[in-house]
């Protein structure tokens, strides 16, 4: 027998202790919950049913009233809204330095929070934007698709989420880009915020036909540059506080615009740092001007990612920017009080490779494929929600209202006159081993509901489909509106890309689904669709 030296059997029984040690301190794996089971409660005719978790829910209750007694106010709210950024871009989702473009902080708060992997925007930006300001699908809030070049929106006559806000008496901040319509009525300081900085319209219109390599036949012609000026749209980034009017700041040309996330960032910093020395409680509503195209990085940020490439460049950047929002929040001690949400407003817009995100799953930003509508989404709350979790319950953008009111203790504000499609997820987030509080995911392709998940099950109708000749890059927003005769059924746990349908093989599932998608649609019949922003 070989003789094992002293180093070799220490060596070993290090080993041996750091194992036992890892699985004594690391949290054991819990097993989620079926939900496709899981029976349904009636919240109001106007809500949307809940799977209810009592013991999470109390859990969860005994947090915040702890934090109130702690802190004397109601907790902080903040929403940190990127552009086009894709499921798979940041480093927690596979992306980061795997993808030449390292997200340190955004890894961060998912490593020390929770980590969404089934977390759903809209398809596209506005869309998405207006419901989580609403809590509303966009058949009913009405913003369908994104306003262009001086559209009005659909705001007027919603209650959005920075009023409820306002009413309980927080202070509401918005800053970067808005794009939920450039008419009096839906801009920002007339629909709660007490303050605005950013733009009022959609990234690329400020910069695109300024720009040689995309608008030539504009830049190279005085006339039509002209032309292009006279449009009726906001061409400035703008400033407004509440009941006031739009005060035009700076004309935002492609060196402004490089400049703009810089800008942000120090304006919610200021915020912030005001609000510490506050008694009212706040919601910052910050969105990113990048990752939407076209990306003009920052002088201290270009070429500074590993890939070197603009969109990744501005990547780099914006997760700096949340970094620096972070850091104040603890420099100001206002962190262990403030439930920070970060997340993106749809897929990658792939009609623009390479300067574009990335996801792993099938599609992209305009179509309902789950690369158009699934996104990052990271719930951190230093102190509150347990570090390390990471759940695949559903979770729709649209809960961002509900669970906002009830964080402000006035679940009661969620409005009674209109059809509220946001779930409550306060549980979700806050217990320890929170389950989703949502059964039903609908998807829907501007007037067309689309398809319908539970569990890991989706049921596609009707789509977009991902194949075309005659664009350059295909994309979400390309090819053709399809109708399936009788449908397609995915298993995406294990097709994510929702390469094979099985339906014939899964019949036995049909009754859920099919009922699922007849009682969503009814609840039109009572409360009736808008159609403010749309497509004739």
């Amino acid at each position: 027998m070989k003789r094992v030296r002293l180093a070799q059997v220490f060596d070993f029984s290090k080993r041996i202790l750091l194992a036992c040690a890892t699985l004594i301190v690391a949290p054991l794996a819990v097993q989620a919950e079926d939900s496709l089971v899981k029976p349904l409660t009636p919240i109001a005719e106007n809500r949307e049913p809940v799977i209810q978790h009592s013991e999470q829910a109390a859990q969860a209750s005994e947090k915040l009233s702890a934090l109130e007694k702690k802190f004397k106010k109601k907790p902080n709210i903040l929403v940190f809204l990127m552009d086009d950024v894709g499921w798979g871009d940041p480093g927690c989702y596979g992306g980061g330095h795997t993808s030449g473009a390292p997200t340190p902080n955004i890894d961060r708060l998912a490593k020390e929070g929770l980590r969404l992997t089934s977390c759903y925007a809209q398809p596209s930006c506005s869309p998405t934007r207006a419901t989580i300001m609403t809590g509303r699908l966009p058949m009913r809030h009405g913003i369908l698709r994104p306003p262009m070049y001086g559209e009005k929106g659909g705001l007027e006559g919603e209650v959005t989420l920075a009023q409820v806000l306002s009413k309980a008496g927080y202070a509401t901040q918005a800053v970067g880009k808005w794009h939920m319509g450039e008419n009096k009525e839906s801009q920002p300081q007339n629909v709660g915020f007490d303050d605005f900085y950013g733009f009022l319209g959609v990234s690329d219109i400020y910069t695109e036909w300024r720009d040689p390599y995309f608008y030539p036949e504009i830049v190279n012609s005085p006339e039509r540059t002209r032309l292009v000026m006279k449009a009726d749209f906001n061409k400035f980034m703008v400033r407004s506080q509440k009941g006031g009017e739009i005060e035009n700041i700076e004309e935002i040309t492609i060196p402004v615009a490089s400049t703009l996330d810089e800008k942000w960032a120090d304006y919610s910093i200021d915020f912030l740092k005001r609000q510490a020395k506050s008694d009212k409680p706040f919601f910052l509503y910050h969105c990113t001007r990048g990752c939407h195209f076209d990306n003009y990085p920052n002088e201290k940020f270009k070429g500074k990612s590993p890939a070197r490439h603009p969109f990744k460049d501005v990547l780099v950047e914006i997760d700096d920017v949340l970094g620096r929002l972070v850091k104040t929040l603890e420099e100001t001690g206002q962190l262990d009080n403030t439930l920070i949400f970060v997340t993106s407003d749809n897929g990658p817009e792939m009609e623009t490779w390479p300067d574009c995100g990335y996801t792993p799953f099938r599609g992209a930003k305009g179509n309902t494929w789950e690369g158009g509508m699934r996104v990052p989404g990271i719930a951190f709350w230093r102190g509150v929600i347990r570090p390390g979790r990471t759940s695949d319950g559903l979770f729709d953008l649209s809960d961002i209202f509900t669970t906002s009111c009830t964080l402000a203790g006035v679940p009661g504000e969620v409005p009674k006159d209109r059809y509220i499609d946001g779930i409550d997820q306060t549980s979700f987030l806050l217990a320890n081993d929170g389950d989703s509080n949502r059964k039903f995911e609908y998807y829907w392709l501007m007037k067309t509901l689309s398809a319908v998940r539970v569990g890991e099950f989706k049921y596609l109708r009707a789509a977009t489909s991902t194949t075309a000749d005659d664009v350059v890059n295909m994309g979400g927003f390309s090819g053709v509106a399809e109708s399936y005769s009788y449908g397609k059924f995915f298993n995406l746990y294990l097709d994510p890309k929702e390469t094979h349908s099985y339906l014939i093989r899964k019949l036995v599932y049909n009754e859920v689904l099919q009922s699922a998608l007849k009682k969503h649609a009814e609840t039109f019949k009572k409360y009736p669709p808008k159609l403010a922003v749309s497509v004739e």
